[in-house]
């Protein structure tokens, strides 16, 4: 048996900084990533990197080539090329980086716990058992299947993972499920020339948004020739000689519907990735997700959780805070936790991409607060219109008394970007005047805060 101060199982975004953090410390570290492909994360594999980079591709691809399939076929076939050389160099990259530290060992197999503090490694036939005074588990997410007759024998069925290896564009693409994986692939591929289906269950587009910004969301993907039906309930899918076959039901009648594409887009959420990892008193809440406190210890002693296996908002940036809070608690002062990085802003990155921080203007109605709220048409500043992307609306809510920023959505062009001064403004508490009077630079979409301001 091998002896290691530190066993972080999953090679993620959080779990490699940690691993060189701990290596610069002198802690004898020892890696476990199931599949050589999957080095980096998610994120460099199969998650954000890959998808924002054919999001760009996408809005290029419209841009030289609207209405010519054929053209925008050959283009998408090319950005799914450069897609998976840079996700390559990166996931190479990663790996280079971490066999640099002679005390970190990376060991390829499936890890199970068989002690509090010993792990089995398995790997083509063979076992080693690794015990660590700390163990971090860090083994990410993976895509929820739905209940879906003809679902696992299909060829044409795709979880938002194993489309992004596909080098053939869908002339029809469905997609089960309107989240931000649903809406970003849905924008994505209709840039790119194909015919965009996406089915929500829920009969409510955007369920947690306010209705004014769902209802230009709406807006600009019936824009971009997107159709959107709700109610949706999927019963069995098959395969035809040109594609596929999806049944479902309307929720609010129980009317059949029968709707032929080129493939199915599973886009219906994601889970925890715990499978032979709750063996050693770890708890796990009723989504299958690691129960931890507030540094991300497990229930039990010695063994912690970071990144989406422990549940809750699946963001890369926030690994990377769990990083920050676990070596804070392991060499600090112990005071960082993962309530004081609230509020934390998230981004869905279609065309425009809407950005969110805090509460929506319903949530604070409902709250009881005094507020005011402010709007803005994307179209008013004058970056938008240079960039040519008039789309969207950027909206605030106030606390009335205070001047304090309760939320803020961006609905635009750059609002990536954008949504992190507020953010700013937010963390340090700072009264909405400070963003009305910044002097930003001209022209930028930044610039649109004064005017979204200035109506208070």
């Amino acid at each position: 048996m091998k002896q290691y101060d530190a066993i972080i199982i999953g090679f993620g975004k959080g779990g490699k900084l940690l691993a060189a953090e701990l290596a610069n410390r002198n802690w004898k570290v020892a890696i476990i990533e199931r599949s050589s492909q999957m080095y980096g994360g998610t994120c460099v594999n199969a998650g954000c990197i890959p998808t924002k980079t054919l999001i760009h591709e996408s809005e290029q691809a419209e841009w030289l080539y609207r209405d010519n399939y054929d053209s925008q076929a050959k283009f998408y076939t090319s950005a799914v090329s450069r897609k998976n050389k840079l996700v390559s160099f990166l996931r190479d990259k990663n790996h280079e980086h971490l066999k640099s530290y002679p005390n970190i060992t990376l060991y390829d197999g499936e890890a199970s716990f068989m002690s509090n503090d010993t792990v089995k490694v398995a790997h083509d036939k063979k076992e080693i058992l690794l015990q660590g005074k700390e163990i971090f588990i860090n083994t990410g997410s993976t895509p929820i299947l739905p209940d879906v007759e003809g679902l696992n024998e299909s060829k044409h069925a795709f979880t938002s993972e194993t489309l992004l290896r596909q080098s053939v564009l869908p002339k029809h693409l469905l997609i089960l499920g309107a989240g931000t994986i649903g809406m970003e692939f849905a924008t994505m591929y209709a840039g790119f020339g194909s015919k965009v289906t996406l089915l929500e269950s829920g009969n409510r587009f955007m369920p947690k948004s306010d209705r004014d910004i769902a209802e230009s969301m709406l807006e600009a993907l019936k824009r971009k020739g997107i159709e959107v039906r709700l109610n949706v309930h999927a019963l069995s899918m098959y395969d035809t000689a040109n594609g596929m076959t999806l049944t479902y039901t309307d929720n609010s009648d129980g009317t059949p519907y029968f709707l032929e594409g080129d493939a199915l887009l599973l886009a219906t959420g994601r889970r925890a990735m715990t499978d032979g990892l709750n063996a050693a008193g770890v708890q796990t809440d009723a989504q299958g997700a690691i129960v931890v406190n507030g540094h991300l210890q497990t229930t039990s002693p010695h063994i912690w959780a970071m990144g989406d296996v422990r549940g809750g908002a699946m963001y890369d940036y926030l690994s990377i805070d769990d990083f920050r809070i676990i070596t804070n608690h392991l060499f600090g002062n112990k005071k960082r936790n993962m309530d004081d990085r609230l509020p934390v802003p998230y981004v869905i990155f279609t065309d425009p991409p809407l950005a969110h921080i805090g509460t929506t203007e319903e949530e604070a109605v409902k709250r009881g607060y005094s507020i005011q709220v402010s709007r803005l048409p994307a179209a008013a500043i004058p970056r938008a219109r240079t960039l040519q992307h008039i789309d969207g609306m950027l909206k605030v809510i106030v606390n009335a008394h205070t001047g304090r920023i309760m939320g803020c959505t961006l609905f635009c062009v750059d609002a990536p970007e954008v949504i992190n001064l507020v953010a700013l403004a937010m963390k340090n508490d700072l009264h909405y005047s400070v963003l009305r009077d910044f002097i930003f630079t001209h022209p930028s979409m930044s610039e649109g805060l004064n005017d979204l301001f200035k109506a208070f």
